[in-house]
């Protein structure tokens, strides 16, 4: 019974993460987690008694994507490889950040425009994103500037999916991330 109900749960921070990222945490409701995850309403508030509860399953879902995210570029021994990997693995989903943006970036900027503890608690995503980037550029002997080497590299990415998605053109991310591509391989 309780895997049955742990299950029903995952299923629906799944489908409130992706319905708030194709439509805004404000303009999900209930309901349509609801209806999208074919339960009644009330199975909802029985596990989020608030929306706030239920974002902040949200964020927390998003945190665990992206540490997923970069534990997955961890396959290779190569700092060089693995930041190479990190901008691939963005790359293989350009037409869906195209169409929807940067589920981080999105959830993020959103969420601060009311302030509050759940946008607080979305920016530790990026903060995530930032250390391993930051580890992976230190452990290249970019010590001095790791930080802003990962900072730069985050705001590329992000920069060019916003502009991806502005012109719904996949295209925009696919040059911006060839060209960090081979960046990350001269440095």
């Amino acid at each position: 019974m309780v895997a049955r109900q742990t299950d029903k749960r995952d299923r629906l921070i799944q489908t409130a993460a992706t319905l708030v990222y194709q439509q805004g945490f404000h303009q999900t409701t209930l309901a349509d987690i609801a209806q999208q995850a074919q339960v009644p309403l009330g199975t909802v508030y029985y596990f989020f008694k608030t929306k706030e509860a239920l974002g902040e399953a949200v964020v927390e879902y998003r945190l665990i994507e992206s540490r997923e995210q970069c534990q997955q570029s961890e396959n290779d021994p190569d700092p060089r490889v693995r930041l190479q990997s990190f901008i691939q693995m963005m790359l293989d989903n350009d037409h869906t950040l195209a169409q929807n943006g940067c589920p981080i970036g999105t959830l993020c900027s959103e969420l601060h425009k009311q302030g509050g503890p759940l946008a607080q608690h979305a920016s530790k995503i990026f903060e995530v994103l930032l250390a391993w980037l930051t580890t992976q550029f230190h452990l290249m002997g970019k010590q001095d500037e790791s930080e802003d080497l990962a900072l730069h590299l985050l705001s590329a990415i992000e920069g060019a999916v916003l502009l991806a998605q502005s012109f719904q053109a996949p295209e925009y991310f696919e040059r911006e991330a060839s060209r960090l591509k081979e960046w990350v391989r001269t440095l």
